[in-house]
């Protein structure tokens, strides 16, 4: 069966990579030893996994008139996503992502949102339609609430599939969005800021998810990173170990994850068996270096 229509809304930027020997302090000028330019920006992996994987993908986001733009939407479109819908600001600079990555792999970064910042809620509600058109939308935070909570309202209206990923995570979301979500999927960090719960074990995870089930949301993933993730819904909770492989970059782990979850549930897998596909999915995503470049064909995760 082939997958059903996928729209994601959400972030699309350029992320520069520098490596560096190591994070410079205040007022130091360090020679770096390589410098990458990659596409990125949660929005934007969550769609090109979501398409690599096999599904019919459309994007709702915005980008620059800089020399990013045009590459940002090409790359989104070779990737199998339909970008009719991106808009390009032509006084507004795309978001950006300056990262510095020191020999032992850690980083700093700093995120400009430019264009990302203008996707308001005007915006969304001016493609009510595509949402209409669509099985599933997946929602990230990285553009402005007023667009998040509108999308929400919206695909709730025209009975959506909604899957929010909080990250980064606010300090709250209003109990009414939360009512509209099928599925929020935050991280440890972003269940412990949206819960005010500690999250330091999968039995913490689980008192901390049923803080947001009391809210009105229907279910919770809660990835775990190596310790896998946690589905809870008033019913029931159920814990999925990770596949055992040695990680190499967890940068896009989360965004391959919301997306392949998608996926797994437009083909009519049910949410146990859609989770094992996000997590096998997640799993190669580890293994290699980099955001969209280690995102899997689907032939790879179908062995």
């Amino acid at each position: 069966m082939g997958a059903g229509k996928i729209l994601v809304i959400g972030s699309i930027n350029m992320d520069l990579v520098l490596r560096v020997p190591y994070i410079p302090q205040v007022g130091e000028t360090l020679l770096g030893s390589s410098v990458k330019r990659v596409p990125g920006g949660k929005g934007a992996n969550q769609a090109v996994t979501a398409a690599k994987l096999g599904a019919d993908v459309s994007m709702l986001g915005k980008v620059g008139g800089d020399e990013f733009g045009g590459p940002l939407i090409d790359n989104l479109r070779q990737a199998g996503v339909d970008t009719d819908h991106i808009e390009l600001v032509s006084e507004a600079s795309s978001g950006l992502a300056v990262i510095q990555v020191n020999d032992e792999g850690n980083n700093s970064i700093v995120v400009l949102l430019g264009a990302n910042d203008l996707c308001n809620r005007d915006y969304v509600k001016a493609h009510e339609k595509l949402i209409e058109a669509a099985d599933i939308v997946i929602l990230q935070m990285e553009i402005p609430y007023e667009a998040v909570y509108e999308a929400v309202e919206l695909a709730s209206k025209h009975s959506k599939i909604v899957i929010l990923n909080p990250a980064p995570a606010p300090v709250s979301i209003p109990d009414d969005v939360l009512g509209k979500l099928d599925y929020l999927i935050p991280n440890e960090t972003e269940l412990q800021k949206l819960s005010g719960l500690p999250v330091d074990s999968i039995a913490a995870a689980e008192e901390a998810a049923k803080v947001l089930l009391a809210k009105g949301v229907s279910s919770l993933i809660v990835t775990l990173g190596s310790n896998g993730s946690l589905y809870v819904n008033v019913n029931e909770s159920v814990h999925i170990p990770a596949c055992t492989v040695k990680a190499v970059d967890t940068t896009a782990a989360g965004d391959s994850f919301v997306a392949a979850f998608a996926v797994g549930l437009s083909e009519g897998k049910n949410v146990q068996e859609a989770i094992t596909f996000a997590t096998k999915v997640s799993s190669i995503v580890v293994t290699r270096a980099g955001a969209q470049t280690s995102i899997p064909e689907r032939s790879e995760v179908d062995v």
